[in-house]
């Protein structure tokens, strides 16, 4: 293999970073915004730091773009988002009793799950004579990790009915697997379970609260069942587990980093912890700044994984260490200081999450905080 030429102009030992394109996140916006009707709201999902990149940023551009709705996962996520200025409602999807103050405080809308914690709720509001306060009810269609069971329902419109300290803005639920084609017909059950528990519910409290069950994927898929509200997150940072849908979407995200050092190994050299890797001929190797500890999965070293260095993947080479991995270079021409990609929209994280046996969401929202975060636009 020939070496690529080098780009000198790229040595400019950066440290590093993951860059977040705005005008790519805009670019998914318009495109998931044109699969939904005029009326119906958006609600766009930044829990876990906007899927690893920077919530604050993302929310803020949301609300530029037109987003009707923010969606966190936990009350403390919200604060953040409130203390930055963001005035959208945010619901909160998994709410705590010791965070019910809070949420009240800064006026984030919970998602309630089970009796247990609507009667803790209730009680808290009625105690500070609250009435009135936006929440969500989540209903259990097959997930069966949060939510109330639709035989539950008479349960539910007994604590509600008559109580005037909530207000139910959404009834809502969440899909199993709408991407996947095999279980079309599950879908379209927890669609119908879902519609027939929230017209019993709507029916007792005298007036229609929101629908939704819409994710990334079944908006598309089931576009006649979108009902009032879609929830959108990770097709906002451009992946899905639809290949169609993804070459309509743009990686928001890139990590970079840079060369720090090189090495030449002779046959026998190892390279890392516990030698996990052994050359058996001449070999290049380059060592960069960003490990374990930053969000990259051991299980992508001893060759598994690669960067991109000028335009060519350089496979990682030994154990991924805590701050650090080593990639084989023999066949790039490279110099200490050279960017690298980690992945992005020339090395799209999806590839990598796959050669590591895992899925994008944990490969780019498990990059560590102590990683600089850029804003970048196209221009």
């Amino acid at each position: 293999m020939t070496p690529t030429t080098m780009n000198n102009s790229n040595n400019s030992w950066s440290e590093t970073v993951l860059e977040i394109n705005l005008d790519a996140l805009t670019h998914n916006f318009n495109f998931l915004t044109s699969k939904i009707n005029s009326d119906h709201v958006f609600m766009g999902v930044v829990k876990a730091n906007a899927y690893g990149s920077d919530a604050i940023i993302i929310a803020k551009e949301l609300e530029k773009l037109g987003a009707d709705y923010l969606a966190v996962a936990y009350s403390k996520e919200g604060i953040e988002l409130r203390e930055a200025g963001i005035e959208l409602p945010i619901m909160v999807l998994h709410p705590l009793p010791a965070n019910f103050d809070i949420l009240v405080t800064y006026k984030l809308e919970p998602a309630i799950y089970s009796v247990n914690i609507l009667n803790h709720f209730l009680r808290f509001l009625e105690d500070d004579d609250v009435q009135h306060y936006p929440i969500h009810l989540k209903i259990n269609t097959g997930l069966n990790r949060l939510g109330f069971k639709p035989n539950q329902t008479q349960e539910i419109i007994g604590l509600i009915s008559e109580n005037k300290s909530v207000k139910i803005h959404s009834i809502f639920s969440h899909l199993v697997a709408s991407e996947d084609q095999n279980e079309t017909e599950l879908t379209q059950t927890q669609i119908r379970q879902l519609e027939e528990t929230a017209s019993v519910i709507s029916e007792s409290l005298g007036y229609r609260p929101m629908l939704h069950c819409s994710n990334t994927a079944s908006m598309v898929k089931y576009s006649q069942e979108q009902f009032d509200m879609v929830r959108v997150g990770m097709g906002l940072y451009g992946y899905t587990y639809d290949s169609e849908i993804n070459q309509q979407l743009r990686p928001v995200t890139t990590l970079k980093t840079v060369i720090s050092q090189m090495h030449h190994l002779q046959p026998g050299d190892s390279v890392g912890y516990n030698r996990g890797f052994t050359a058996n001929q001449p070999t290049k190797s380059a060592t960069l700044p960003v490990g374990h500890a930053d969000g990259i999965p051991r299980k992508l070293g001893k060759g598994k994984g690669w960067v991109v260095i000028n335009g060519q993947k350089a496979h990682i080479i030994g154990n991924v260490c805590m701050d650090m991995i080593m990639v084989d270079v023999s066949e790039i021409l490279c110099e200490e200081g050279q960017e690298v990609i980690v992945f992005g929209e020339n090395n799209p994280a999806d590839m990598l999450a796959e050669a590591a046996d895992t899925i994008t969401y944990e490969l780019i929202s498990g990059i560590s905080s102590r990683i600089e975060r850029k804003i970048i636009r196209d221009n």
